[in-house]
């Protein structure tokens, strides 16, 4: 079996919790899956607090709403943000602790607010730091240390920076970069621009790998099909999709094959998905969960056949009243297996 970075689902904010992840895992069984960004100060300050400073349940509660995840969707990466070597580090034993397969530093996110923090692709000019950060991250556990950054920043974007970074960072003990192929604009675009303005240079991430075969390097950005994807597996150790895997689930449900030679399964359709997320959806409900944390992911299923608007205005009416639960699913898949999706 293939690694399993060779394909992966970006960490993307307000996309990739748990509940996502648990659909990605329905159509994938062996794509690595990242969390949504957590900030290394915030999980510090939530230890601090307890169990001498406060209540040790809540902090419990606290942590379980940024590192909980559910066995079945490893593996699984932790994605950082952060500057502080040994705020990382403690972050990273955290990970550890609470089960995830890796550790992910975020130094390719442009947004002001992550830059008013001083990490993210603003970081990219410090490589050095970034190396720092690194290195304590992991010397704090067994766990792998890598990296999700951009080709470069502002006007500091030639191929000769971009590996300079990499050298240095890989100094620190980086065991994985994943590359998104555009430089991020750290003043004039917000993120939503950054990730479609700045032109796509897969080149440089291809003559990257090329220049430093003994570095295992992923591609990031504008992959929108698996057709692409094999391609650039050609060229790099692996492929990282984002907006295309949230947008368009169904889309990878031949990953597995494809790209990881599990050729014993079928491609999922969405009925199964549905079914396969019902188990959990039953316990979140039963804890007192929304079951609109799973209806807001689960409207993108469906697409391009006859009554797809129809099912995915009905499954957001019913999902989101206050008292939906499981049953809502079961409706859902069994609506979908009489037109044979």
């Amino acid at each position: 079996m293939e690694p399993n970075y060779r394909f992966s689902v970006a960490p993307m904010l307000d996309c990739t919790d748990r509940h996502f992840r648990l659909l990605m895992r329905q159509i994938s069984r062996h794509a690595l899956l990242y969390s949504e960004m957590v900030v290394a100060r915030a999980l510090h300050h939530i230890c601090r607090e307890g169990p001498t400073g406060g209540d040790p349940g809540e902090r419990q509660r606290r942590l379980e709403r940024l590192l909980g995840f559910d066995p079945a969707e490893r593996p699984l990466a932790l994605q950082l943000g952060g500057d502080d070597p040994r705020l990382l580090a403690e972050a990273t034993r955290l990970a550890a602790d609470w089960g995830y397969d890796e550790v992910n530093l975020n130094v390719g996110c442009p947004s002001e607010k992550v830059q008013q923090g001083r990490f993210g692709a603003c970081l990219m000019a410090e490589p050095e730091q970034v190396a720092r950060c690194v290195e304590a991250m992991a010397a704090a556990s067994p766990l792998p240390v890598t990296v999700k950054h951009r080709i470069g920043i502002d006007e500091r974007d030639s191929y000769a920076e971009l590996l300079t970074f990499v050298d240095i960072v890989a100094g620190g003990g980086a065991q994985r970069f994943a590359v998104h192929a555009r430089k991020a604009w750290l003043q004039g675009l917000d993120p939503k621009q950054n990730r479609t303005i700045p032109p796509l240079r897969w080149d440089r991430v291809q003559q990257l790998k090329h220049d430093r075969p003994q570095l295992t390097i992923e591609l990031n950005g504008g992959l929108e099909d698996l057709t692409s994807c094999q391609e650039q597996l050609h060229r790099v150790d692996g492929v990282m999709v984002g907006r295309a895997a949230y947008a368009h689930p169904l889309r990878w449900a031949s990953v597995d094959a494809v790209v990881f030679g599990d050729t014993d399964r079928e491609p999922v359709k969405a009925s199964a998905v549905l079914r396969g997320l019902m188990p959990y959806a039953e316990r979140w409900c039963a804890q007192g969960g929304r079951l609109w944390a799973f209806g807001r992911h689960l409207v993108h299923l469906v697409e391009g056949v006859s009554g797809a608007r129809g099912w995915r205005n009905q499954l957001t009416r019913e999902a989101g009243a206050a008292n939906a639960d499981a049953r809502v699913l079961e409706q859902a898949a069994l609506t979908l297996e009489q037109r044979g999706y």
